[in-house]
């Protein structure tokens, strides 16, 4: 209300909220931490298009129920 700054947040650290690929690698946790694998990709892969599709049951139930949802198309 005053006008003056309370908190300021360096752009340096500032994340794209798009980021083209994201890569991991594993390696360094495994060395150190003794990190075992404990999901396969495709398991990976699996759990979260069951999760995907979940959202959107949910979504879908709302919308014929005249909740507005999210359009995940905009």
């Amino acid at each position: 209300r005053t006008g003056k700054t309370v908190v300021a947040v360096d752009e340096r650290y500032f994340r794209p909220t798009e980021v083209e690929t994201l890569l991991g690698d594993p390696s360094k946790a495994q060395k150190i931490l003794g990190w075992k694998v404990k999901t396969t990709f495709a398991e990976l892969v699996e759990e979260m298009t069951k999760e995907d599709l979940s959202l959107a049951e949910q979504d879908k139930v709302a919308s014929k129920s005249g909740f507005k949802t999210f359009s995940y198309y905009e």
